[in-house]
């Protein structure tokens, strides 16, 4: 009788508008309204600090007159108009085949839930997707409540939250994301050894996560979980791909340094004396 095949199991969790897709929710659906001034509006609650990283769209469905006609309809639209990065319908199945590695894949946004269930329907089980969730009024539709905005700070707590329900250690964490609403949780999956993965060059994410990865296609975060958590090589990962019909075609491992040099007044005065 073979011994048990030994399996560690890890928690990914993905942020979703513009990780997993390459669109975000509050702009297709301020295109389905015809509302204009979206990104100006979050502008301005993000420079006031109104509400957390992430959480402005929620706030605008709640209190600003333009989206205040929204229904749980438009945003099942929106979702539906949502264009998702390549291969998406892959990563789960890939993420399933990895020998001596087990993935529970959730999605953890700021975005509407019924968005982002819309937009991943066949791809993400909806118990595994944890967005903002509002209170309807039963008889017009309207949203009355915000019962759950996972941005900023709340994201670490649907985090902990799944982590606990799975009787996963800390240092077994994997987050993907892209912005600012990510910098939190980042940041309390490294302190814990997690592995933090950024989809974007954005300010600040880049330099907290432990490895960045820019790719038009969903599968590309599988290399740096290879490499980082598997110990698999550049020939394994390429065979992996070769294997479901894929090929590496660019792969470009780049350390850019982003470096601001300013004149100091003690520069400026030895400038002025040198002859």
């Amino acid at each position: 009788m073979k011994p048990a095949r030994f399996v560690k199991h890890y928690l990914l969790a993905s942020d979703f508008d513009q990780t997993l897709s390459f669109n975000d929710s509050g702009v297709i659906l301020s295109e389905l309204l015809g509302a204009s001034g979206f990104r100006e509006k979050v502008a301005g609650l993000s420079r006031i600090h109104l509400v957390q990283q992430g959480g402005e769209l929620a706030y605008l469905l709640l209190h600003d007159p333009e989206y205040r006609r929204v229904r749980r309809e438009h945003l099942v639209e929106t979702g539906k108009r949502i264009r998702l990065k390549q291969n998406i319908r892959l990563l789960p199945q890939l993420l399933e085949g990895l020998d001596g590695l087990r993935f529970s894949f959730y999605v953890i946004s700021a975005a509407p839930e019924e968005v982002i269930q819309s937009a991943l329907e066949g791809i993400v089980p909806p118990d595994h997707i944890y967005g903002t969730q509002f209170q309807y009024d039963p008889s017009s539709g309207e949203i009355q409540s915000i019962l759950r905005v996972p941005a900023g700070y709340g994201k670490v707590a649907v985090l902990e939250e799944l982590r606990s329900q799975l009787e996963i250690t800390t240092n077994q964490l994997v987050y993907v994301g892209d912005g600012t609403s990510d910098i939190h949780v980042m940041l309390h999956v490294s302190r814990h050894e997690g592995l933090t993965i950024a989809v974007s060059e954005a300010k600040y994410v880049a330099h907290i996560a432990r490895r960045t990865v820019l790719s038009d296609d969903a599968l590309s975060v599988l290399v740096p979980i290879l490499e980082e958590i598997g110990g698999w090589d550049a020939a394994q990962i390429r065979a992996l791909f070769e294997a479901h019909g894929f090929a590496v075609q660019e792969w470009n491992k780049v350390r850019t340094d982003s470096v601001t040099i300013r004149e100091t007044g003690a520069a400026a005065e030895a400038a002025a004396i040198s002859p």
